[in-house]
């Protein structure tokens, strides 16, 4: 009988020891198990794109520029020769002027020119043309009258006289104001912020096929600007640039606008033109060696450019754009395979 005490106490310890080995379903384990959602791979971000070329911008740097967009007014004649810039440009607008010349709106954003120019006069065109992606310009100045309109539509310019504005003394006036758009960045006022798209941007697999098409002449009365397409792009044939300093397009975009009187003339008593860049009209794009019949609309003079073709919208292909607004009564556009 003197057995009993120790076999209960072994029964004992066995129970306390399945009592602390147990209940694995109650575990206070404070790691618990992954779901399936964690183990997931992280979603990646897209790239950031540059807001008048629709290209990637390099890894580690942002769209986000310390500066806003920089319009640069050129003169598009042969007494600008050799015009300085626009290699960096990464757009540019050519519109008409008075007398049936053109005049040039150079975009820098994504980086700047040491130097740019001969810097000439604003229009009442401009409004339509910087105010989508609220860009600055640079200018010789402007008609009384036009300085009041631009100052209305809330866009800052910089005129001879600003910092980064200077004459150049191997040329003569009024083609020797020259700018330093570096320096004129230092200064500007406004947002940093990524301005918006000034396209909706796509790829050339986003276009209908079009009509083949490898060169270009955008007429404007007394100036025709030329283009060939080379070796996958189009350089201007005729254009003032200087050497080395040109404008390559990865696409030609012509917009038919519409031409109204500004309401003044010039000092030589020429009717000067103002470009209605609003509302809509035939459009041709031309990329790859090829041309596509669009039709351009802009909902107001800050809209963003849309084109639409069979009833759809299209896209501006990546890459640097040549915009041609082409009177629709005085200009012509001709093409050739």
């Amino acid at each position: 009988m003197r057995r009993a005490p120790a076999l209960t106490a072994s029964l004992l310890t066995a129970a306390l020891l399945l009592a602390g080995c147990g209940g694995g379903e109650e575990s206070t384990s404070s790691t618990p198990a992954e779901s399936p959602a964690s183990q997931a791979p992280a979603e990646q971000a897209e790239p950031e794109t540059w807001p008048l070329t629709g290209l990637p911008v390099a890894d580690g740097d942002s769209a986000a520029t310390k500066h806003p967009v920089l319009v640069t007014k050129i003169d598009n004649t042969a007494s600008a020769a050799p015009q300085l810039g626009l290699g960096k440009a990464d757009m540019v607008v050519e519109e008409l002027v008075e007398g049936g010349t053109t005049r040039l709106a150079a975009f820098f954003y994504s980086q700047l020119p040491d130097v740019a120019g001969p810097v000439r006069s604003m229009r009442a065109s401009d409004i339509g043309i910087v105010t989508p992606v609220k860009a600055q310009v640079i200018t010789s100045g402007a008609a009384p009258v036009t300085k009041n309109r631009i100052s209305g539509a809330g866009i800052t310019f910089y005129e001879e006289g600003a910092k980064g504005l200077f004459r150049e003394s191997s040329r003569y006036a009024p083609y020797n104001l020259m700018a330093r758009p570096g320096e004129v960045a230092g200064v500007a006022a406004g947002a940093k912020a990524r301005p918006a798209d000034y396209f909706t941007f796509g790829e050339r697999s986003d276009l209908p096929k079009g009509r083949k098409a490898t060169t270009l002449n955008a007429n404007f009365g007394r100036h025709t600007t030329s283009w060939q397409f080379d070796n996958g792009r189009y350089r201007n044939v005729n254009g003032y640039a200087g050497a080395g300093d040109e404008f390559v397009a990865d696409t030609v975009l012509v917009l038919r606008v519409r031409v109204g009187d500004a309401g003044y003339l010039d000092p030589a008593g020429s009717f000067v033109p103002e470009t209605i860049f609003e509302g809509s009209g035939p459009a041709q794009l031309f990329h790859r060696g090829r041309v596509v019949n669009a039709t351009w609309s802009k909902s107001g003079l800050k809209g963003q450019l849309k084109l639409e073709a069979g009833g759809e919208e299209i896209p501006v292909p990546r890459g640097r754009t040549w915009v041609e607004l082409v009177p629709q009564g005085t200009g012509a556009v001709t093409f050739s395979r």
